[in-house]
């Protein structure tokens, strides 16, 4: 899960950015989906890749506009397996 905030609370050249470039995602990062909080001050985008390069790799190419946090995480079900081979 990569969690944005907008440099200066300005989402507008972000999506300018977008509209104008694409997503600038290397090849073999899958974006997955994504959430905006309701007053636009932070996204949440659902990001999927095996090499984590690909991952900073884009978030370089977004960070003169947006600071990133980035929280690895998995599903519900795999979780949950985890858990279940663990104890």
């Amino acid at each position: 899960m990569v969690i944005e905030r907008f440099k200066n609370g300005q989402p507008r050249p972000v999506y300018e950015r977008a509209a104008a470039d694409g997503r600038l995602m290397p090849d073999g990062l899958r974006y997955v989906d994504s959430w905006v909080e309701a007053g636009f001050a932070r996204c949440f985008q659902l990001m999927e890749c095996d090499d984590l390069t690909l991952l900073m790799t884009w978030i370089a190419n977004w960070s003169d506009l947006v600071d990133f946090e980035v929280v690895p995480v998995v599903t519900s079900a795999q979780a949950a397996a985890a858990v279940k081979t663990a104890t």
